[in-house]
């Protein structure tokens, strides 16, 4: 609602009539998809600046949550069961919006546009009380600070959802609890059995470090968990995943993940490609292009960028899983004055910030320091992880990689395909080993089957 006493000064309140109605006339044009576009966006009746809008605007929501057939003819006829019609200015008004409007896809822009000149409104509307009181001097002030900054803080925070009622939280957590132990889709899958049954799947809300020195296929074991996830591998349902790679080009990862997923060694192919092998290719293709996986190879990403893209993947494609590589070729610049671990310790803070946000799993791969390589049995530890303290502090579960094989001398490096993924920190429940095997050929993990244990290449 527009604040009282806003517009009867001699300056008009800040808003964008154009904006309004061109998030009006968006949903009349494209009912489902702009509605539910606003509705990502928090845009409430309130947003709006022009009553008619604020009226319309409920209305609409109204209706599609009824799960009404949404046009001019159809919401005018709601309008009038609803004595609201008049309110918003009549048929003719419905019209007008609807042709007044050009673009409907551009509906998420119009919204942030509507929210900004809101916030403008509010944060005007806040000031003036907060003068209005100082300048009566009925209450101390002091007193009167700490109610201007919680005012301040509120609206701060005026794009966050309501806090949920105790008894609501106590329910949905006996639910979960309640729930079959083998279900998985309490989780995202990661299509390892170890790792499903060790972490009951990635949870909502965590960031997963998946940490290793170079050469140990962190990399290959976060999009090996990524194509899972969106193949559905062990799980009800596959998941649309959300890729961050700054290191390595779209088409490098996709002809990764292909020859990966065929089972097919990309240095075979490059001497001559068999009928055996294209075939395998051509059913991985088949295989990857009924999943649904978003790309984004952009390099150097700012934290905040990346922060919008994945918001951005979220509200577009429902993305319930998000894979980022790697940490240490992130930015963040109001921070890197700082240094580095400063400015890696705020990048660590919003991927944890980014994953609350978006209520979805989010995995960021990080390198280990040379610690490693110093001590004799060559295993990660906690404090290996590089540049700070923060990554540990921020991860709600920590997966250290490393194959123990690797660290062998002349022949016997890469004699054992035995990969071991450390859960370091879990916040949710044990720590512990989990064993997997690699397959260097393919640069793919598998779940550990016994016959791995007998693995020599050339098995291979």
């Amino acid at each position: 609602m527009i604040p009282e006493g806003l517009g009867t000064g001699l300056r008009i309140p800040p808003h964008s009539e154009e904006a309004e109605r061109g998030v009006l006339g968006s949903i009349l044009l494209d009912p489902t998809s702009a509605i539910d576009k606003c509705l990502a966006k928090r845009l409430g009746s309130d947003s709006f600046y022009d009553r008619r809008h604020q009226a319309l605007f409920e209305q609409m929501v109204d209706m599609s949550q009824a799960n009404m057939a949404m046009d001019a003819i159809t919401i005018a006829e709601w309008l009038k069961s609803h004595n609201a019609l008049d309110k918003v200015g009549g048929y003719d008004y419905l019209v007008e919006l609807q042709d007044s409007t050009l673009v409907p896809a551009h509906v998420e822009f119009y919204c942030d546009i509507v929210q900004e000149k809101n916030l403008y409104r509010c944060l005007i509307e806040h000031s003036n009380n907060v003068t209005d009181a100082a300048y009566k001097g009925e209450e101390d002030a002091s007193l009167l600070v700490s109610q201007a900054e919680s005012s301040l803080f509120e609206l701060g925070n005026h794009g966050g959802d309501k806090i949920p009622k105790w008894k609501d939280s106590v329910t949905d957590a006996f639910k979960e609890i309640n729930k079959d132990p083998n279900d998985i889709d309490r989780g995202v899958t990661t299509g390892y059995q170890g790792l499903n049954e060790r972490l009951r799947g990635l949870a909502k809300t965590d960031m997963i470090v998946l940490a290793a020195r170079p050469a140990m296929g962190k990399t290959s074991l976060a999009m090996n968990i990524a194509e899972n996830a969106a193949l559905g591998l062990l799980a009800k349902r596959p998941v649309a995943v959300g890729i961050f790679s700054l290191e390595m080009s779209r088409e490098q990862l996709v002809r990764r993940m292909l020859f990966s997923n065929a089972r097919v060694s990309s240095r075979a192919v490059q001497d001559r490609m068999t009928t055996q092998d294209h075939g395998k290719l051509a059913d991985a293709v088949d295989r990857l292009s009924k999943a649904q996986i978003y790309i984004d190879d952009t390099p150097g990403l700012e934290a905040v960028e990346l922060r919008s893209r994945a918001r951005q993947m979220k509200s577009r494609h429902n993305v319930e899983l998000i894979v980022i590589d790697y940490l240490q070729l992130m930015n963040y610049s109001r921070f890197s004055k700082d240094g580095r671990q400063r400015e890696t310790m705020a990048i660590s803070g919003a991927i944890k910030a980014m994953a609350k946000e978006l209520e979805i799993p989010v995995i960021i791969l990080s390198q280990l320091n040379r610690a490693t390589e110093g001590r004799g049995d060559n295993i990660p530890k906690l404090s290996d992880l590089r540049d700070s303290g923060a990554i540990e502090q921020d991860a709600d579960v920590v997966l250290l990689l490393y194959r123990p094989s690797y660290y062998k001398h002349g022949d016997d490096r890469d004699s054992d395909n035995l990969a071991v993924v450390d859960v370091a920190k879990f916040r949710h429940g044990e720590t512990g080993d989990v064993q997997m095997s690699f397959i260097k050929e393919y640069t793919r993990f598998e779940s550990r089957d016994s016959r791995d244990d007998d693995y020599t290449p050339a098995n291979f």
